[in-house]
């Protein structure tokens, strides 16, 4: 299935959603922007969908904001309009959706398209890719959660030198700092993602929503009020099916039939 800039395939449980402008190194235009939004809502309603891949065809992953879009006054939406239309609600669907979403980063990532993949919850790369804050090579600020993501995964001192740098970081330095999950050869990129997202398809999504929901909580949330939260969802998390299989399990010594429920 595809959207014309969006590409969808679904197959063991799992959502490969693709970016699909490769002549522009999959830059965002408005209606690239608009089409991830609509995917990304019609993989949280399809139950049949467990996990979602984002990623790239061709040889990135996003470059960003296409700048023949802001460059020409015809067709240009405005700065706000772009960011509160495009970009900031793609980065609330991500944090929002109660599945997990692996950006499985194939090339470079630059601008918004870094910080898009920096705000899903399993971060994994090719050999091949690199990341890189381009916003200040043209006088602009680091957007699509970039200076919320960036200093929480690598540190404030890290995360301000790139920012304002631009420094490109290689995905074997991107690991090496906890930017990224973990990079892959380029051979075996394609089988490594795959076999992650199979894997957790399997695995209980109803803890990894709520778990998640813990996670996104913990940004802003003191340790008292954290500690409850934890409380609040581990009584959730028990009261579900995937609990009582999981228990059943391990107590019959049995592989679980996890359902998400």
């Amino acid at each position: 299935m595809s959207n014309n800039s969006i590409e969808l395939r679904i197959e063991n449980n799992t959502a490969f959603v693709s970016l699909n402008r490769p002549e522009v190194f999959n830059s965002f235009n408005r209606e690239m922007a608009l089409s991830l939004q609509a995917q990304l809502d019609a993989c949280e309603k399809n139950d049949e969908v467990r996990a979602i891949v984002l990623t790239g065809n061709g040889k990135a992953f996003c470059a960003g904001q296409d700048l023949k879009e802001v460059t020409n006054p015809d067709e240009h939406p405005g700065f706000r309009r772009i960011l509160e239309e495009h970009y900031n609600p793609i980065i609330e669907r991500i944090r929002n959706i109660e599945k997990p979403i692996i950006a499985a980063v194939n090339g470079v990532a630059a601008g918004a398209g870094a910080n898009i993949a920096l705000a899903c919850d399993i971060v994994v790369a090719s050999e091949m890719a690199s990341f890189i804050q381009a916003f200040s090579k043209i006088g602009l600020v680091p957007d699509s959660g970039g200076t919320f993501f960036l200093p929480r995964l690598i540190g404030f001192q890290k995360a301000s030198a790139l920012a304002m740098l631009g420094d490109k970081v290689s995905a074997e330095e991107a690991e090496r700092i906890g930017m990224i999950y973990k990079y892959f050869s380029a051979e075996t990129f394609g089988e490594e993602v795959e076999k992650l997202a199979f894997k957790m398809a399997k695995m209980p999504t109803k803890a990894f929503a709520l778990t998640k929901k813990a996670l996104n909580e913990s940004l802003i949330n003191d340790l008292t009020k954290q500690l409850a939260l934890e409380s609040d969802l581990q009584i959730e998390a028990s009261e579900s099916h995937d609990y009582n299989e999981g228990v059943n399990a391990f107590v019959e010594k049995r592989k679980p039939n996890f359902i998400g429920k």
